[in-house]
């Protein structure tokens, strides 16, 4: 399978298990080293930075997303990949949904087994009026 192949595939994913409230299979998707860039935030560092803003949702939203990659490059360890991302987030039992979108800039690398991880995310997502 290509590099932009796999790329792909952990995009969706991704995007699976987060609607399933999957965290371990997203935790397994990043670099220990992890930097999410938020607007209006501080940068999130670190998979158990992650995961533990995931553990102190879970069970008070439903989340669904959708992705639209617009670029996948590779050179060499190294890739990124932009795209358009939509995200619907419900809180429960039952209220409201708010929707976010925007672009997201993700920086990964190749591991020596050949997999790939996000080691950088910048999220651009916006309140949808």
């Amino acid at each position: 399978m290509s590099d932009e192949q796999q790329i792909r595939d952990l995009v969706a994913t991704w995007l699976r298990a987060s609607a399933a409230g999957d965290l371990d299979t997203v935790l397994g998707l990043m670099s220990e080293d992890v930097v999410f860039l938020l607007p209006g935030q501080p940068p999130m560092r670190g998979r158990e930075a992650f995961a533990a803003a995931s553990r102190a949702m879970q069970g008070k939203f439903r989340m669904e997303g959708n992705s639209e990659i617009k670029e996948i490059q590779v050179s060499g360890e190294l890739a990124y990949c932009w795209t358009q991302l939509s995200v619907t987030v419900t809180p429960l039992p039952a209220g409201a949904p708010k929707r976010r979108s925007g672009h997201t800039l993700t920086v990964l690398r190749k591991q020596p087994k050949g997999n790939w991880v996000v080691v950088r995310d910048a999220n651009m997502l916006v309140a949808e009026s």
